[in-house]
């Protein structure tokens, strides 16, 4: 037992001479899992009444021979050319109306009756075949669910969901508040998906109806969830084995929340947008450990290299894909595996990184730090295999909110959800606070500090279950744009922050908003000077501690950033950011709200050094991951062995990291 290391791979692409070449030199780097057939529709149902498995049957067979542990494929992430042709009607409509013909691999409508069926045959003729093969770890259902569709199909299917969800069509008006523009609708039937052809212009976030657009988002991530579910279905008449499906963590189209409940088991495709995205892919981690309750996580997917899908595709320099793995680790990761294992010689991937290059060299610098990592993991062993992440803080994360804010008229379309999101996990990761990334349904007990970041719209008992953290000595801290609209999108009838007011104790008079580049100097304690941008609201205290004032404007000296204690001196805190601190106005904030709770981490003063714990039938394990362009110098906040080296630590030791450098410390008890 160890933690998996491994990742896509296509022998279908190659001659049986080049998989014993994989194999040897995949055994070099300690490389022990291998995901087959993710997309093998094609040759595994040459027609709709043909199924041939023996080139499928030859690559598990040598992979069973290999003793590797196998991830299974339904091969469903992308149409075969016959199906789209015998039926077209499985081919998307896209947001301007057009019907699709076949190509790409994102390529079909959720809603297709006959994709629905195909793909869910499919699945159970696998898993039939493959349910009792040696050493099979894991189904891999469909690949990076998204896209939309906008069909004759999926209109019928959202109208069937809007009549699920609203019962009468009354209800329906009121959601959406048909009285406005004339849009009453007296009949299901008049109901049509949101687009370029109807309610929207200059694109999907321009609408004229947010509440229908929300909805209609809603609607495709379930559609999308039942034909996964489809296919799990087929495979649990069979099969016990774990079923995943792999997401992409920070993702808009699809509410992984909402699909949470549905897998065995969360797993995710690692590509950070730039090179110094340490935070972002912690955020990220974080979010996918968090759809199932705090329980390990895979990584189903991540380039040694580079990816093959931007403008500029720079290669990962030397250590960095051993740190951000042990990143992912450190985070609760029991898998780390590539995309791919041997690089395809054709088509838009043929350059995406691999572990092998097209010539299937063994002694490159990126194949050495492959293996380097496989040797490590090799070492480990099943330490923290399994291992859980202990937090106190909570940051709460919503897809609703997501696409309510991003689509809303009359504030500031600059603004983004993800951003404010992550400008807030930052500074709670740079301070070495444990955080569980949680949708706003969790429970919040046990959480000493609640963050919720730019929760736009408030869904169930969620405002009466952070009053209630904050009644019981907890400190919540929200920002701007917060508590304005409800589950339909429609605003409160009461002053903003809606029903959070009263724990925060302030309204907004007013937003003001500008362009980016244009700032307001806010002061905090101590004197700091943030400079806030994008969203200025005029904040009007109502029992709340102003704690930072606006310094430019016809509000200069009035207040940005507030603090109540609606409980008295004995209760807890409601902190409320009125506006776009920059990075250092937001940790100062977050630090402040930390300390009350003692929540600071040993190394929150050295930046870009990352701690986290992991922690199984009471032994803890210490990561320490330095993302600084330099090497750095610690203390050893522990006592304990450096699992990395078998070296002995002792509480308060000098420890070097390099540049990139990781330490793994199992704690003395």
């Amino acid at each position: 037992m160890k933690i998996l290391y491994g990742g896509d791979y296509n022998p279908e692409q190659w001659p049986r001479e080049v998989w014993e070449e994989d194999y040897a030199a995949l055994g070099l780097a300690s490389i022990d899992t291998v995901t087959l057939g993710v997309f093998a529709w094609s040759h595994l149902q040459p027609d709709q009444d043909t199924y041939d498995f023996s080139r499928l049957d030859a690559i598990v067979e040598r992979a069973v021979e290999a003793g590797a542990s196998i991830v299974l494929a339904t091969a469903t992430g992308a149409l075969p050319p016959w199906l789209a042709h015998e039926y077209p009607e499985v081919n998307r409509t896209d947001f301007e109306g057009r019907r699709h013909v076949y190509g790409q691999r994102h390529n079909a409508c959720p809603s297709s009756p006959v994709f629905r069926k195909l793909s869910a045959e499919l699945a159970g003729r696998i898993a039939e075949r493959y349910a009792g093969t040696p050493r099979l770890v894991a189904w891999h259902v469909g690949n990076e669910y998204g896209g939309a569709c906008y069909c004759d199909l999926c209109a019928a299917a959202f109208r069937v969901w809007l009549r699920e969800r609203y019962g009468t069509i009354e209800r329906l008006n009121e959601a959406w508040n048909a009285t406005f523009w004339s849009h009453l609708f007296s009949d299901w039937e008049q109901v049509v998906p949101p687009n370029a052809l109807s309610e929207h212009w200059r694109g999907p976030d321009h609408t004229a109806f947010q509440g229908i657009t929300l909805d209609y988002l809603r609607f495709m991530s379930e559609a999308m969830r039942e034909a996964f579910r489809d296919e799990k279905a087929a495979i649990r008449r069979v099969s016990d084995v774990p079923v995943t499906t792999n997401f992409m963590g920070m993702y808009r189209p699809i509410d992984y929340h909402r699909w949470a409940a549905d897998l065995d088991l969360a797993s995710w495709d690692n590509y950070p947008p730039g090179p110094r995205e340490h935070a972002r892919m912690a955020l990220a981690h974080d979010l996918m450990r968090g759809l199932k309750d705090g329980a390990p996580f895979w990584v189903m997917e991540q380039t040694p290299t580079i990816t093959a899908s931007r403008d500029v595709n720079p290669v990962k320099r030397p250590g960095v894909l051993r740190l951000w793995s042990w990143q992912a680790v450190a985070h609760g990761a029991d898998a780390v595996l590539y995309f791919q294992l041997r690089q395809s010689k054709g088509a838009c991937e043929k350059y995406h990184g691999a572990v092998l290059d097209h010539a299937g060299r063994t002694d490159t610098r990126s194949f050495r730090e492959v293996a380097t990592l496989g040797s490590e993991l090799a070492a480990l062993g099943p330490a923290v295999l399994g291992a859980r992440t202990p937090a106190r803080v909570a940051l709460l994360f919503d897809w609703d909110s997501w696409w309510a804010a991003e689509m809303m008229d009359g504030l500031n379309r600059h603004v983004k959800y993800p951003a404010v999101v992550l400008a807030y996990y930052s500074a709670l990761w740079q301070a070495g606070a444990g955080v569980d990334v949680v949708p706003v349904t969790a429970s919040l007990d046990g959480y000493d500090v609640v963050v919720a970041p730019l929760l736009h719209l408030l869904k169930g008992d969620v405002a009466d279950r952070l009053e209630e953290v904050v009644a019981r000595g907890g400190s919540l801290l929200t920002t701007f744009w917060s508590g304005r609209v409800d589950e339909d999108d429609n605003a409160f009838l009461m002053d903003v922050p809606g029903p959070l007011g009263p724990v925060l104790g302030v309204r907004v008079e007013e937003t003001d908003s500008a362009e980016p580049g244009v700032v307001n100097p806010v002061t905090l304690p101590g004197g700091l000077v943030s400079e806030a941008s994008l969203v200025f609201e005029l904040l009007v205290p109502q029992g709340a501690e102003v704690v930072g004032t606006y310094g430019a404007d016809f509000y200069a000296g009035t207040p940005a950033v507030t603090r109540n204690r609606p409980h008295g001196p004995d209760g807890g805190e409601a902190w409320y950011v009125g506006t776009g601190l920059d990075a250092a106005g937001v940790g100062a904030v977050v630090r402040q709200v930390l300390g009350r709770h003692g929540l600071v981490g040993p190394y929150a003063d050295l930046h870009d050094v990352e701690h986290a714990v992991r922690v199984r039938d009471g032994e803890r394990y210490s990561f320490l991951l330095n993302h600084a362009p330099g090497p750095v110098e610690v203390l050893a906040h522990a006592s304990g062995t450096e699992l990395l080296t078998g070296r002995r630590v002792e509480q308060g030791d000098t420890l070097r990291l390099e540049q990139t450098g990781v330490l793994l410390i199992h704690e003395d008890r």
